[in-house]
Parts: structure tokens; sequence; C-alpha cells
């Protein structure tokens, strides 16, 4: 059985809430398919490979990240007739071409990890507005406070 796609009826605009571009931006800015994509780009990978070189993904998010790659024509899935079965993992022509914008993000985060620590670090401080947010931080009242996480009023103690 084949899937017949039907092609996007107007020009791919992520910005409209019906626009499939949404998906496929979830799907590249998910951080396990990140690091499934820079893997793979080094060549063919067994399941238990590709879950010893990503630390802390877990076997259930792993399998759903690389059928979702599966899926949207960005990996490829090997079964050899051999016992016990052997599967390997590949990226496709398509994928592949992911992997310049893939590193250049892995580039980016190496490069300014210190300045977002440092950033993060001072908003949890409490020194939000001097970091460049968007808007000062909500002030404390008499009646209690408001919770920067959540926006939520929290009772005086």
């Amino acid at each position: 059985m084949s899937v017949v796609t039907q092609p996007v009826p107007h020009t791919p605009d992520p910005f409209v809430a019906a626009c499939p571009t949404r998906e496929v931006l979830d799907r590249i800015g998910d951080r396990w398919t990140v690091l499934v994509l820079l893997v793979l780009a080094e060549g063919t990978h067994r399941f238990t490979a590709l879950q010893r070189r990503i630390d802390g993904v877990s076997p259930k998010v792993l399998t759903q990240t690389l059928r979702a790659l599966e899926r949207d024509g960005l990996a490829t899935r090997r079964v050899h007739a051999e016992v016990p079965p052997r599967v390997e993992y590949d990226l496709t022509p398509l994928g592949a071409t992911l992997i310049d914008v893939v590193r250049e993000l892995d580039t980016w985060a190496r490069t300014h990890i210190d300045a977002v620590v440092a950033a993060r670090a001072a908003y949890d401080a409490g020194s939000a507005g001097a970091v460049g947010s968007t808007g000062p931080t909500p002030p404390s009242t008499k009646a209690g406070s408001v919770d920067i996480e959540t926006r939520r009023s929290v009772p005086p103690k």
C-alpha cells in the first residue's frame, strides 16, 4: 500500500496555523532529532550505537525519533535478515540536505554556551531586565508576589 501525498496548496508559511511546515520545523527543532541527525551524518549506525552515543536518550524516545525521521523521509531503516536481526539507520539524501544547517546550530550552541549560561544565571537571580528581557520583571505586591515562570500570584508567607 503506498501513501499518496498531496502537495501544499499554497506558498508554505509556518506562521499560518494549518501549514504543514510547522510540523517540519517542530521535527527539526526537537533536541533528540538534532542529535540523531548529527550522529547519522557520521555514517550508518545501529540502534544501540545511537543510544550509546546520545547520552540521556531513552530507548522509547530514540525509537520515536527514528520513526518520525523515517516517516519524514530524513532517515532510512534497514533490517538485515540475520539472527539476531541487525537493524541499521542512515540518512536519506533529503536528510543529508539538513546536515549543514544542523551543524551550524551545533556550532552556534557550542560557541555561545557561556553567554547563554550567564544570561540564565542573571535572569534567575532576578536581574532579567538588565540582560535584555522583553519586559520588566513582574512587580511584588503587598498581597504577595508574582511567580516569574507562571505569571501567577503567590500568596505572602
